[in-house]
């Protein structure tokens, strides 16, 4: 497959799953008539309309790649990212990175307040709980347990929150490639690899089944993290809607700071190529996986 024929597919899933993701946010964060108001408010201003929701397409594609439906894979990618969209307004928090911009309109903190930024991720933690614990997930409750334990291990202390403290500490020590690969794989990779489990959960994919998308999810996790560092060096933040060049203010180590950028390119490129050879035992339905896998290293925001 061409790459214009995998950017437009890609593109049009992106597109489809934003929308939906959005609805089921819509439809879960009612606005009440009473002093709760802005609480909910600043969720919805949080989780509606911003993102390219990664983690859901990746979840619905593998879900449906092995049978599971769209709506309870949809439910369940809006539980994931109700995970890192609480992330994204606790990592903004003056206490944290301290940012004022993110997806390209002021954090949340800066258009609500600090207390309430806190309990908008608070709520939205909780919500993806309540959201894989409905029967609208799965009628079967092993598999909705499956799906708690799956995330509830990438977004704790073993996973994201476990990376953002070692991003917070990398701040005083001097970390060298191994420290940052293993940094990025918990605080980035944790929640990708999630979205794969979780998709291979909904499909009844057995443990053993399971490898090749966990081999594809650990390659693009990296590749992800270090695009992402790339563009924190070269990018335009018009483009990419946050600050950039902070690490480099902070003398923080990252792929770039300690590769160079030409070698950590090229170490990007051949990850996406080493986690599209894990689909090889796929036809087309996994078309969208490797159209994935090229955009994370070839993106501008």
């Amino acid at each position: 497959m061409g790459l214009v024929l995998a950017d437009d597919v890609l593109g049009r899933g992106i597109q489809q799953v934003q929308r939906e993701i959005d609805d089921v946010f819509d439809a879960l964060l009612p606005v009440p008539d009473d002093t709760r108001a802005p609480l909910v408010e600043a969720m919805r201003y949080a989780a509606i309309g911003g993102g390219k929701r990664i983690r859901p397409l990746l979840l619905i594609t593998i879900a449906e790649m092995f049978g599971a439906s769209r709506h309870a894979a949809t439910r369940a990618g809006c539980a994931l990212e109700a995970i890192h969209v609480y992330s994204l307004i606790h990592d903004d928090l003056p206490c944290m990175d301290d940012d004022d911009m993110r997806h390209g309109k002021p954090t949340l903190h800066k258009v609500y307040d600090e207390a309430t930024a806190v309990l908008a991720g608070d709520c939205l933690h909780v919500l993806a709980f309540e959201i894989l614990a409905s029967t609208e997930v799965s009628g079967d409750p092993f598999i909705r347990a499956e799906l708690v334990h799956a995330l509830a291990t990438a977004s704790g202390h073993n996973g994201m929150a476990g990376g953002q403290v070692m991003d917070m500490a990398a701040d005083d020590q001097d970390f060298d490639l191994h420290d940052v690969t293993r940094l990025q794989q918990l605080k980035t990779g944790a929640l990708l690899g999630a979205a794969v489990e979780m998709g291979a959960i909904l499909g009844k994919v057995p443990e053993e089944g399971r490898a090749h998308l966990r081999n594809y999810a650990r390659d693009i996790g990296l590749a992800f993290q270090i695009a992402d560092d790339l563009l924190d060096e070269e990018g335009d933040e018009e483009k990419a809607g946050k600050a950039l060049r902070k690490d480099a203010d902070q003398g923080k180590a990252t792929f770039v700071s300690l590769m160079g950028a030409d070698k950590a390119r090229e170490q990007a490129r051949a990850l996406s190529e080493q986690a599209i050879g894990h689909l090889s035992q796929h036809a087309k339905e996994a078309d969208l996986l490797r159209a994935l896998a090229r955009f994370i290293v070839e993106r501008d925001q």
